[in-house]
């Protein structure tokens, strides 16, 4: 008994195969681009989803034949739009998740719904640019005659299912982050849906993300070499269904992940109220569970950017020359708002920035500051997450940044709790999808057992003098959004950026 989990990324596509003891029998990833057509925009081709797929799965066919292969579950980027016409085919590439240029979309779509107040008590989630909803009403101003052709429109994940299967469906994780999903009553919220001027008929039919949503068709089969019939559930969006393959499940465990974005998360027993909206509060992979994250649209990439800019290369030496540099980078720090941001500030027109750059500061510094400025990214945002009751013991670090034993110190220093790693903590959405796979297949009874398989591999402990020193220079880095947001809005208003 085998269970495959596919992942499609922002960077690329990711199969892995899971027994039902855990073990993680073939991983293969398909790296792909994506497009930046103007500042503040991302687009993706499909096409190189489905080639991603169709790659990553044939080579761990290679090791576990397709015949053991017993479900599959999928994973992906979120609040990615995909519009399709009524024959199934792209109208357009996809606008991804962090693609900024529908920010008065989402602002009308606010005043469509009566207000932020109305909104929350229509979906909990107030309606950032990243969000669905707004791209689909982007496309339909800027973009009709295109838009009349759309029949469907889907989240990444959702469109690899209707090659896969033939299925136009998605589920509660995913649909959470289109921002038209009531997630308190985990369905489509016919409220917000009536207000706006797109036809709700665009939606995909939502399930339960373990619930079976189609089988593998003859043409699935041809393509991925997986048996024709093979059921396909539901899955998840790649925030939320990570952190099933990170084992936080229960209250008081917090989920970093470090991937081109940054994302802090933690596990809800119910949809806590979400007060002025700037955290997301989505529904969990668990039908009785709901998930609060907040995320940050600069992470990785921030450090791709400075190791491009330094001609650098290597990543692992980077590190290790900043690791060089006592923390606090020697007052030195970095905003990491490259590509505008969506918490704690959700704001497109944010931007990064060094502070107290002097003359005596080299590359290590700034690797330093730059990845200290990203774990006080995530502080910030739990500051948001702890006003909700949400509480630290201990944090599962995942993404590729996981794999830096000194981003994981700086976590546990800053944040003055344990941090952990587990199995199958950098292999992200394609491990929960594996997972929550097996469970809907009963090889667990629910998510919980599942989540025991995932095992710590490794914990830091904080030091308590380095944190002191951490949180001091937090209290400056907070302030740098708020005194710089005048000089950001001046920047775009006298188009010194285009």
């Amino acid at each position: 008994m085998a269970f495959l989990g596919i992942d499609i990324g922002t960077s690329g596509c990711k199969a892995l195969v899971l027994s039902k003891s855990g073990e993680i029998l073939a991983t293969h990833t398909e790296t792909y681009d994506f497009a930046r057509p103007k500042f503040g925009w991302t687009e993706q081709d499909p096409r190189l989803w489905i080639e991603g797929a169709r790659v990553s799965v044939g080579h761990v066919l290679q090791t576990v034949p397709a015949d053991q292969i017993e479900i599959v579950g999928l994973s992906g980027q979120m609040h990615g739009f995909t519009p399709l016409d009524a024959a199934g085919h792209v109208v357009r590439p996809a606008l991804l998740w962090n693609d900024q240029r529908n920010a008065a979309e989402a602002g009308d779509i606010v005043a469509l719904a009566g207000g932020r107040d109305a909104l929350l008590a229509m979906t909990n989630n107030d309606m950032l640019t990243g969000y669905t909803a707004g791209k689909i009403l982007w496309m339909q101003r800027h973009e009709p005659d295109q838009f009349d052709k759309v029949a469907h429109a889907v989240n990444p994940k959702d469109y690899l299912r209707y090659i896969l299967t033939g299925t136009f469906a998605t589920e509660v994780s995913d649909a959470s982050g289109t921002g038209l999903f009531d997630v308190r009553s985990r369905a489509w919220s016919g409220a917000l849906l009536e207000k706006l001027p797109f036809d709700a008929e665009l939606l995909p039919e939502c399930h339960e993300s373990d619930v079976v949503s189609g089988q593998v068709s003859n043409i699935g089969a041809k393509l991925f070499g997986l048996r024709p019939g093979t059921p396909v559930i539901g899955g998840g969006g790649d925030s939320v269904i990570q952190t099933l393959g990170t084992s936080v499940v229960r209250p008081g465990v917090l989920q970093t992940t470090i991937g081109t974005g940054g994302i802090i998360a933690a596990a809800l027993t119910s949809a806590a109220d979400n007060p002025d909206g700037r955290l997301q509060v989505f529904c969990n992979v668990a039908p009785d569970l709901w998930h609060c994250m907040g995320v940050s649209l600069n992470a990785g990439a921030s450090l791709s950017w400075l190791t491009r800019l330094l001609g650098a290369g290597d990543y692992a030496a980077m590190v290790a020359r900043a690791a060089e540099v006592p923390a606090g980078a020697e007052g030195l720090l970095f905003l990491p708002y490259l590509n505008g941001e969506r918490c704690p500030y959700p704001d497109p027109l944010a931007r990064g920035a060094f502070v107290g750059l002097t003359g005596r500061h080299d590359a290590r510094h700034m690797t330093r500051a730059l990845m200290e400025g990203i774990v006080f990214a995530f502080y910030d945002i739990y500051q948001l997450m702890n006003r909700m009751g949400i509480e630290k013991s201990l944090i599962k670090a995942s993404g590729g940044g996981a794999r830096s034993d000194l981003w994981r110190q700086m976590q546990a220093d800053l944040f003055d709790c344990p941090v952990v790693t587990t199995l199958g903590a950098a292999e992200g959405g394609a491990f929960g999808a594996a997972l929550l796979a097996g469970v809907a297949q009963g090889a667990w009874s629910d998510v919980a057992e599942a989540a025991q398989l995932c095992r710590d591999l490794s914990q830091q402990a904080p030091d308590v003098r380095t944190g002191v020193a951490y949180r001091e220079a937090f209290d400056v880095y907070a302030g740098l959004y708020p005194a710089l947001k005048p000089s950001f809005d001046a920047i775009q208003t006298h188009g010194a950026v285009a």
